[in-house]
C-alpha cells in the first residue's frame, strides 16, 4: 500500500457534478440559470424598494433588505459554478482550485449560518411588534435593530471561518473527486486522509446552535405571536395582525423544513438504490440553495401590500419620467 507520505497533496479538486446522468445535465442548467435569473431579479427589486422607499424604512423591511442580498451573495458564491459544471462551456474540465473550494465553502457556510441567525432575529421582530406594540419603537430602535443584523453577519461569518480553517488543514492525499456539485463540506471532508472527528463533532455543535436554537426559538415566539393574536377581538383585527408575519412564517417552513430533510434523510440500505440516493443527495441541497432564495421575494411580494404597493409606485414612476 502506498503511504500517505508518498502520496501528493491536492492542489484542485475535481467535481463530478451529475456525470451520471448526462441527459438531467443540459436540462438542469436551463432550469438553474432561469431560476437564478429569478433570484437575481426579484431580490434585487425587493433591496431597491427597502430602500428607496421611506415608509418601508422600518425594522421589518429592513431585515428584509438584508435576506435579500444574503440570498444574492449565497446563490452567487455557487451557482455560477454549478451552471459551469453542468454545462462545461468554460472549462472543459470540472475542477476548481484549493483555494477557490475555500473560499466558496467559506462563503456558502457563511451565507447559511447567517440566514438561520436573520430569521429567528426576524422573528423577535414580529413579536415585539404584535405582542408588545406600544413598546415596539423603544424595544426596536435603529440602533437596536441594525446592532442585530450586523450581529448576525458576524456569527455567521465567524462560524464559517472556523470550519472551513479546520476542513482546510486536512490532509488530502490524492482522491481528489468531489462527488457533488459545488464544493460542500461534508463532501470535501470526505476526501481527507486523517482523522476527521473534531470537524464531526464541531459540525454537530453548529447544528444545534444554528439549527435546533433557532427553530426552537422561532417556535417559542410563533407560540406568544399566535396566543396573541387569537385574543383579538376583531377578525380583521386578527387577519391583519397575522398577514404582518404569515410571509415571514412561510419562508421558515421552507427554509428549515428543507434543511432538516436534508440532514435527517435516511441513507438507502439497499445497493441497487444507491444511484437514486446520490443524485437526491445532490438535488436537495440544490433545492435549498437555488429554489429557496427564489422563493422568497415571491412569498414576501405577493403577501405584503406594502410592497406590492411600493414596486407598482417605482415601476410607475420609471415609466412616467421616461
Amino acid at each position: 500500500m502506498e503511504s500517505v507520505n508518498q502520496t501528493a497533496s491536492v492542489t484542485e479538486f475535481i467535481l463530478l457534478g451529475l456525470s451520471a446522468h448526462p441527459k438531467l445535465e443540459k436540462m438542469f442548467f436551463v432550469l438553474i440559470l432561469l431560476m437564478y435569473l429569478v433570484i437575481l431579479l426579484g431580490n434585487g427589486v425587493l433591496i431597491l424598494v427597502t430602500v428607496s422607499v421611506s415608509r418601508l424604512h422600518t425594522p421589518m423591511y429592513f431585515f428584509l433588505g438584508n435576506l435579500s442580498f444574503l440570498d444574492i451573495c449565497y446563490t452567487t458564491s455557487s451557482v455560477p459554478l454549478i451552471l459551469d459544471i453542468l454545462d462545461g462551456f468554460l472549462t472543459p474540465r470540472k475542477t476548481i482550485s484549493f483555494s477557490g473550494c475555500a473560499m466558496q465553502m467559506f462563503l456558502s457556510f457563511a451565507m447559511g449560518a447567517t440566514e438561520c441567525v436573520l430569521l429567528s432575529v426576524m422573528a423577535f421582530d414580529r413579536y415585539v411588534a404584535i405582542c408588545n406594540p406600544l413598546r415596539y419603537p423603544v424595544v426596536m430602535s435603529r440602533s437596536v435593530y441594525v446592532s442585530m443584523a450586523v450581529s448576525s453577519w458576524t456569527i455567521g461569518g465567524a462560524a464559517s471561518v472556523v470550519h472551513t480553517s479546520l476542513t482546510i488543514q486536512l490532509p488530502f492525499c490524492g482522491n481528489n473527486v468531489i462527488n457533488h456539485l459545488a464544493c460542500e463540506i461534508l463532501a470535501v471532508l470526505k476526501l481527507a486522509c486523517a482523522d476527521i472527528s473534531i470537524n464531526v463533532i464541531s459540525m454537530g455543535v453548529t447544528n444545534v446552535i444554528f439549527l435546533g436554537v433557532p427553530v426552537l426559538f422561532i417556535s417559542v415566539s410563533y407560540v406568544f405571536i399566535i396566543a396573541t393574536i387569537l385574543r383579538i377581538p376583531s377578525a380583521e383585527g386578527r387577519k391583519k395582525a397575522f398577514s404582518t408575519c404569515s410571509a415571514h412564517l412561510t419562508v421558515v417552513v421552507i427554509f428549515y423544513g428543507t434543511l432538516f430533510f436534508m440532514y435527517r434523510k435516511p441513507k438507502s440500505k439497499d445497493p441497487l438504490g444507491a444511484d437514486k440516493e446520490d443524485l437526491s443527495d445532490k438535488l436537495i441541497p440544490l433545492f435549498y440553495g437555488v429554489v429557496t432564495p427564489m422563493l422568497n421575494p415571491i412569498i414576501y411580494s405577493l403577501r405584503n401590500k406594502d410592497v406590492k404597493a411600493a414596486v407598482r409606485n417605482l415601476v410607475a414612476r420609471k415609466y412616467f419620467t421616461q
